[in-house]
């Protein structure tokens, strides 16, 4: 036996337990750790969810499958890859009003992606300082890695029926990072249970039938895409007459979810809605101006969309809304 073998893991335990207690000293509220390892069978999955044109427009989706399913890809050293989770829950909801734009959840306060990749890049600058000379590379859903996957094999949570990853502690109201080291941590037990059970309420809520079978959403279908990541002049008619009075995104799925009902309020100030918003005047979208949508989604997710994409979609509602109304009058 190799007398160096055991020290080594126990360098390597000691240096995952002290690596973690300073994520959630950061703000994380889960962390995971998983070997960086080629995930060959989420590879497989994703191919063939390509392959049965589910990702629609989004050709970036096809490209570099073995980059995303890699860390070697993005760090040729890497030996450990530790995932994150992010409660994002803030206690508003959206009121029964059709004259204003319903916002996914996720969108309501600051870019993710600026809050996740400032905490990775302290935790990561916190390691070189404990352990000079490590290398490490910060993932947060733009850099090609599968957030989802990793959370899984680090133990964080489950892949739902609705495709999201769901936690115990938080449900699925969480978002994802990861940080890939090229220093040796103990891994902890990828998370194997299946807690989903027999329940279908995500499959059976989604107006547009974008679930088509549990855990695989065509997103040709989706509210979210349609929204979000389509680039096209208009809303198709399937999607548009089923919006259900979402601007940008959709949280349809992940509201039904039993699950959800473990929801925690965040201790992350900036998840907050902007304003307390968390719908926007779908006349005032179709009337904006280029100065004032820079100024209005400065650091937003909502950028996303684009101001053509929010006023398209802005139209879609209003002129669903004037079809109700005309056949409400003629009732």
């Amino acid at each position: 036996m190799n007398e160096g073998a055991k020290p080594e893991r126990d360098d390597a335990r000691a240096r995952a337990v002290r690596i973690k207690e300073r994520a959630l000293a950061l703000g994380f509220h889960k962390v995971g750790i998983a070997r960086a390892e080629p995930l060959l069978a989420e590879r497989a999955r994703l191919e063939d969810w390509v392959r049965r044109g589910f990702h629609a427009t989004m050709r970036w989706m096809a490209r570099d499958a073995e980059r995303r399913t890699d860390p070697h890809q993005l760090l040729p050293s890497a030996r450990s890859v530790i995932a994150t989770a992010l409660n994002y829950y803030t206690p508003h909801e959206h009121a029964a009003d059709p004259t204003r734009g319903k916002i996914s959840r996720y969108a309501w306060g600051d870019d993710y992606h600026l809050v996740i990749e400032e905490k990775l890049r302290a935790l990561l600058s916190w390691i070189q300082n404990e352990w000079p000379g490590t290398q490490g590379k910060t993932c947060v859903d733009a850099q090609p890695a599968m957030d989802k996957a990793w959370a899984v094999r680090a133990g964080l949570g489950w892949i739902g029926k609705h495709s999201n990853l769901i936690t115990r502690e938080y449900g699925s109201w969480v978002f994802l990072g990861e940080l890939i080291l090229d220093l040796e941590l103990e891994p902890d037990p990828p998370f194997a249970e299946d807690h989903c059970g027999t329940c279908t309420l995500c499959l059976e809520a989604c107006p547009t039938r974008a679930i088509i079978e549990p855990r695989v959403v065509d997103a040709g279908r989706c509210i979210s895409y349609a929204t979000i990541e389509l680039r096209s002049e208009e809303i198709p008619a399937e999607i548009a007459c089923n919006l259900e009075g979402w601007l940008f995104g959709c949280d349809i799925c992940q509201d039904v979810c039993p699950w959800n009902r473990f929801e925690q309020p965040t201790d992350e100030a900036r998840f907050a809605p902007r304003g307390g918003q968390t719908a926007l005047p779908l006349t005032e979208i179709v009337e904006m101006e280029h100065e004032t949508y820079v100024e209005k989604f400065r650091h937003s997710a909502i950028k996303r969309a684009k101001l053509s994409g929010l006023k398209r979609t802005a139209r879609a509602l209003l002129a669903h809304n004037e079809q109700r109304d005309e056949r409400r009058d003629e009732s």
